[in-house]
């Protein structure tokens, strides 16, 4: 028995067929934008001892900007692996030969990248399948193992200041009986109360000095030896000022006779 389709199944058909078309070159159309197959490229290649998780199609950066991707990934011996890059072709004008790559990551635990550097300008341009030097990545796990032994020694100086704080609470040491002790607060307080006194007196037993005949002839010569010293710096003074306003007036007399 023959089949046959309405006009409007056969339309309906149509179009989800053209909109699959559609979608199908969109989809290889920003696959190919992002793998740079609609664009000139050339090459650039490095090697790593260690490539810490980077696959073929992760981006390449410059500057911040996502400039290529990563072509081919090839272990050449036991320590080193070559990594292949495709690059815009408008960007080799602007990475030199002293450049280098190093592989970082889009954020914290996100893909891998390659990070090429910006060299020198007064250096050369790089060719095309030229080979660039490399920083070496840090390792996660190695980041996570200093940050353990920093939380550790954390830990131990925490234990360490809470068994001092501890112990001073308890009133033992030389500060813990400082701040528990109100005897010794007491003798502390006793003692600066002592050396304002023994402070007092000693003026007082100056100005007596001051009154003794013996010493008065000792104490006038050192009060005439600072005024002296104050006179002399007054008329210093003095003398600079007179200098400063005699140029002043030299200047001006200057002035007015060439205006003259």
């Amino acid at each position: 028995m023959e089949t046959t389709h309405t006009p409007a199944f056969k339309f309906r058909l149509g179009i989800f067929i053209i909109i699959g078309i559609i979608i199908f070159i969109l989809g290889i159309f920003i696959i190919g934008k992002q793998k740079n197959l609609f664009n000139p490229v050339f090459t650039l290649r490095a090697n790593f001892y260690n490539v810490s998780g980077l696959q073929v199609g992760n981006t390449i950066r410059f500057s911040g900007i996502n400039v290529g991707t990563v072509d081919n990934i090839v272990i050449i011996n036991d320590s080193t692996v070559k990594v292949e890059m495709l690059i815009k072709k408008e960007v080799q004008k602007f990475i030199k030969t002293d450049c280098h790559a190093s592989i970082g990551s889009e954020g914290i635990i996100g893909d891998k990248v390659i990070v090429v550097s910006q060299g020198n300008g007064s250096q050369q341009v790089v060719k095309s399948g030229q080979l660039i030097a490399t920083v070496e990545p840090i390792e996660t796990d190695a980041i996570m193992r200093s940050l353990q032994v920093t939380a550790d020694n954390a830990a131990l100086a925490s234990e360490d200041i809470a068994g001092i704080v501890a112990k001073i609470n308890k009133g033992e040491g030389t500060l813990g009986r400082l701040i528990q002790d109100k005897k010794m607060a007491e003798n502390i307080d006793q003692t600066i109360v002592n050396m304002k006194t023994s402070t007092k007196k000693l003026d007082e037993n100056m100005e007596a000095a001051k009154s003794n005949f013996l010493l008065k002839g000792y104490f006038k010569k050192k009060e005439r030896k600072e005024k002296e010293a104050k006179e002399k710096a007054a008329k210093k003074a003095k003398d600079a000022e007179n200098a400063k306003i005699k140029a002043a007036a030299t200047a001006k007399k200057k002035a007015e006779n060439e205006k003259k």
